[in-house]
């Protein structure tokens, strides 16, 4: 599977050659064998080391080269307006009145936007339209600036592509004593700066990571700085369950307000309370649409799917998964948790017997629950098993419990890059780059975004 190059798709949407407006820039083979399959919306391939995530970006025209047939038209409309009022007086004498020309409108705004554009009726059908870069909206990039930090650039090279645009010069170093530097190596002075940055592991670097960063967008005079947060590792210590216990994801929401985030990007949180959490605008999306989708594609009958929860607390989750499933039927694992990361299963709810089981999970950390849950599933006669999460946080012994033979087939996203130890055979990893990049593209331009979940 050929995958599109972002440092020369970037450059060349940034560049003003003297292309067509519709140039189709070159796809470049990027694939290296590995051990595990990757899919990125479209097409999947047996030995992609790493996901390309933009099988469903076909097209992206030159960003140049659309200025400058817009400019080229738009004068050129303009001359022709004037000739028409000079060659035709009135019959009293006096100049005709001027009249605003059709042909006058700024050229970005011809053709429809992704907000006239009807809705995805399917899963299917989500990213499988023109990409927003190309539909000639009236908001143009020139204040949108994308930068990334050390914990996901790969996802941040796939969101950049998919918007057309090139990620910001930034420099990031530590020191001997582990402090973090940042700076930024451009003018951001009155631009909406967008952050990628999930605190994956080593959680607290690249926490810290985060709040230099914004801190440094805010010296250099941004005038909005939003985090996206594609993994918020915090979010599991959101309630007190026992006494004298920390709620830190409230404590690091407030963080990230006080360091001057005006708003935060985040997918798939652990609960929806942690929206709450923060006293700015969270905008909340969900991964489960790029899940769905290749699910879809393995053509699995529906009365041979049911979607199971590993938990009581995820029957939320898996109710509206099986609900975008054709409304699949749903079953339980009761679980106990003796302590952290420690889970013993006590009893299955619901009807397994000769059907395709799908565990539904919003991350997978040392992997204990969704394997002990795979396991009461074949005892209760599942004909497969397969483990689908957002976030791969996969924590020892994770690979090795996962790669055990009691999964099919275990489904992830990119929000939380997978190192090559952690890969195994039956292991699939999907993009979000495109969903994280239309929703970037949405709040920039003060649209909607519940329209696209």
């Amino acid at each position: 599977m050929a995958s599109l190059s972002a440092r020369s798709c970037a450059t060349a949407c940034s560049s003003g050659a003297p292309t067509e407006p519709m140039a189709v820039h070159q796809r470049v083979d990027h694939s290296q064998a590995g051990p595990c399959r990757h899919f990125s919306g479209r097409g999947r391939c047996s030995q992609l080391r790493r996901l390309s995530g933009l099988a469903a970006l076909n097209v992206l025209p030159a960003r140049g080269a659309r200025r400058a047939a817009g400019v080229q038209a738009h004068s050129s409309s303009q001359t022709a307006n004037q000739a028409t009022s000079q060659t035709a007086p009135s019959s009293n004498g006096a100049p005709p009145p001027s009249e605003p020309p059709a042909a006058s409108k700024p050229v970005l705004d011809a053709g429809r936007g992704w907000e006239s554009r009807p809705l995805a009726s399917s899963p299917q059908q989500l990213f499988r339209q023109q990409p927003i870069a190309s539909t000639g909206s009236s908001n143009h990039t020139d204040r949108l600036r994308l930068f990334s930090g050390s914990a996901n650039q790969a996802l941040a090279q796939e969101v950049a592509c998919y918007l057309g645009i090139e990620l910001g010069g930034i420099k990031i170093k530590r020191f001997a004593d582990g402090e973090i530097y940042v700076q930024i190596l451009e003018s951001i002075r009155g631009c909406d700066v967008f952050l990628i940055q999930p605190t994956c592991p080593p959680v607290n670097d690249s926490f810290m990571e985060l709040m230099v960063m914004i801190d440094a967008c805010k010296r250099a005079s941004a005038r909005s700085i939003t985090a996206v947060i594609p993994y918020y590792g915090y979010a599991r210590a959101d309630r007190k369950s026992h006494g004298r216990e920390s709620i830190a994801a409230k404590l690091t929401a407030n963080m990230i307000t006080e360091a001057g985030a005006s708003r935060v990007l985040a997918m798939d949180l652990h609960s929806g309370q942690c929206v709450g959490y923060f006293d700015i605008p969270v905008d909340h999306v969900y991964g489960d649409s790029v899940i769905l989708e290749y699910l879809a594609s393995k053509r699995i009958a529906t009365g041979d799917l049911v979607v199971v929860s590993p938990d009581v607390g995820g029957v939320a989750r898996a109710r509206a998964f099986a609900k975008k499933l054709n409304d699949a039927p749903l079953a339980i694992v009761d679980k106990r948790r003796s302590a952290h990361n420690v889970s013993e299963v006590m009893n299955l709810i619901g009807d397994v017997r000769g059907k395709v089981a799908v565990l539904v999970d919003d991350m997978i950390d040392t992997a204990g629950t969704i394997t002990n849950a795979a396991k009461v599933l074949e005892v209760e006669g599942a004909r497969e098993v397969y483990a689908c999460a957002t976030h791969a946080v996969f924590s020892p012994p994770a690979a090795e419990r996962l790669s055990s033979g009691v999964f099919q087939e275990v489904i992830v996203a990119n929000t939380i890059p997978v190192p090559e130890s952690s890969q195994f055979p039956c292991l699939t990893v999907l993009s979000v780059a495109n969903l994280l990049g239309e929703t970037i593209w949405r709040v920039y331009n003060a649209s909607s975004v519940q329209s696209i979940l």
